[in-house]
């Protein structure tokens, strides 16, 4: 080979050599944009997904945009601001006993198992009418939310009738359909209405359903869950007759028995 073709070869294969390095130079510069582009496309993704999550966090439940809801639908056969008064009896009964509930409370369960009965005896009898009062606090308790949403069908129930509302609020209170305290199974809308079926007037009644399911009783459970924090009474169940506690005797606590409901009520009675 002549020294001039070897001086050639040497010159094109720097050349080659050149071009090759431009190319792998202009590879690495492109691969560096779409991993910066890249980079800068997944920061805005975590920057939206955490913008989104925390829009999602300081969003308000069901139940606090029920709470806070000015369009409220209250239950037939209530009255006052929302319907938050429910008063149940004989129109020309001369007192009336206040009765605080909350419908995961265990010792409610208690007392209605066993006294529940005489105090339906004593409506229908006309000796007092009962105003009732329902509470959630065990929900916020135990973040759950079987008090309200069981508050709800109560007045799904009420919507039907008072007799209704009455053995409604009595079979959930039941041995049969009460769940213990940690157990939040009145959060279930199909537990509720299976606990409807043991209640005449509810089994089988499309609108009690439809009103349980659809919750159109939910804003009212809040407004009368409000009424029960702003009485001042902190325990359930919690008995009152003119304003004074009625209590087993030699007891800060309600009558548990029905000897004892007996002997408070009547002295209420007479008071």
């Amino acid at each position: 080979m002549s020294k001039r073709n070897s001086q050639a070869s040497k010159a094109a294969a720097r050349e080659r050599l050149r071009l090759e390095r431009e190319r792998q130079a202009k590879k690495d510069k492109l691969r560096r944009q779409l991993i910066v582009a890249g980079t800068g496309v997944l920061v805005l993704a975590i920057a939206g997904g955490v913008g989104f999550g925390i829009m999602q966090a300081n969003k308000p439940s069901h139940w606090e945009a029920a709470a806070d809801a000015t369009d409220v639908t209250a239950p037939k056969n209530t009255e006052g601001k929302n319907g938050t008064t429910v008063v149940i009896g004989k129109a020309d009964a001369k007192k009336t006993l206040e009765l605080y509930e909350d419908a995961r409370c265990p010792v409610c369960a208690t007392f209605e198992q066993a006294v529940g009965a005489t105090v339906g005896k004593d409506v229908d009898a006309g000796k007092y009418k009962i105003k009732y009062v329902g509470a959630t606090f065990i929900d916020d308790a135990t973040n759950g939310e079987g008090s309200k949403n069981a508050l709800s069908a109560l007045g799904a129930a009420l919507n039907v009738s008072p007799d209704a509302f009455l053995a409604y609020k009595s079979a959930l209170y039941s041995a049969e359909f009460h769940p213990e305290e940690n157990d939040d199974k009145f959060a279930d809308d199909s537990y509720l209405l299976e606990v409807a079926d043991s209640v005449p007037a509810l089994k089988n009644n499309s609108e009690f359903r439809k009103n349980v399911e659809d919750g159109t009783f939910d804003a009212w459970a809040m407004k009368m869950s409000k009424t029960f924090d702003d009485s001042g009474v902190r325990g359930t169940p919690t008995l009152k007759m003119d304003g004074k506690k009625i209590t087993a005797e030699g007891s800060d606590n309600a009558p548990m028995t029905v000897e004892q409901f007996t002997t408070a009520i009547d002295k209420a009675l007479k008071g």
